[in-house]
């Protein structure tokens, strides 16, 4: 989720809750009051008119660079939401999953993908800190929903992924170096942590989603304890020339 904070601030705060199709200020609280499964199942019919949705831009990029690789039998979309990454994987794969622990988003996603072209699509409902499924995935995505994932988290959420990924397998996902401290979205950043950080301790049950914390040099980290080999090229979004494509690399043929 960080990698998306340098677009919640151009979108600016009042176009974000009060758009015409976007959620507005009750909904938001209340969405913040709840816990973050019920808070996403609150949200998910307007989810796409926020800027937490990941940008089409950024998933044709990422798509490119699938094209230009070896050829995909089955991917898994982790923390899929209304499926924006699913639509554009589909047309790429034998069989598209789609992850997501919030009932309400995958009857969105299902509503939203009815009819769209590709390899068979799966929705599962499960916690992607406890992957349902084997290893039996080329390609593995994630996009916007790391703010979820507490730090303490990530080394066992990172190895359920390269759990689920066959030898030679790709986990694939978009970030950025942090934004420096003379940046706006520096201090939007710290000061939604902030406030999500005093909620949780005066609030049950807690909403979890904090920004910055699997940044570039961070995730690179995360990801050769997890057993990756990592690599990463430049997005090529003129919209966000900061953010980069980072592949890990599961060892084998």
């Amino acid at each position: 989720m960080g990698q998306f904070m340098g677009r919640v601030a151009a979108a600016g705060y009042q176009h974000f809750m009060f758009g015409p199709d976007g959620p507005r200020f009750r909904e938001l609280f209340w969405q913040a009051m709840a816990s973050t499964r019920g808070g996403y199942d609150l949200l998910a019919p307007r989810f796409d008119a926020t800027p937490f949705r990941t940008p089409d831009p950024i998933l044709e990029r990422v798509v490119q660079h699938l094209e230009a690789g070896p050829p995909v039998r089955a991917a898994l979309d982790v923390c899929c939401g209304t499926g924006a990454a699913l639509r554009h994987l589909r047309p790429l794969c034998d069989v598209v999953v789609g992850l997501d622990f919030s009932p309400g988003m995958l009857a969105e996603a299902a509503h939203r993908l009815e009819g769209t072209r590709g390899g068979r699509l799966e929705l599962v409902r499960g916690d992607a800190r406890a992957m349902p499924f084997g290893a039996g995935f080329d390609l593995a995505t994630c996009f916007g929903a790391f703010g979820h994932i507490t730090r303490p988290e990530q080394p066992a959420f990172l190895r359920g992924i390269r759990g689920v990924l066959r030898p030679g397998g790709r986990f694939i996902f978009v970030t950025a170096d942090p934004p420096p401290p003379t940046r706006r979205s520096f201090w939007m950043a710290h000061g939604f942590n902030a406030a999500m950080r005093v909620r949780n301790r005066l609030f049950d049950p807690p909403f979890v989603m904090f920004y910055l914390n699997f940044t570039l040099t961070e995730a690179l980290g995360r990801l050769v304890e997890a057993g990756f080999e990592p690599s990463v090229a430049p997005l090529g979004w003129p919209g966000r020339p900061e953010l980069k494509l980072v592949t890990g690399h599961v060892p084998g043929p």
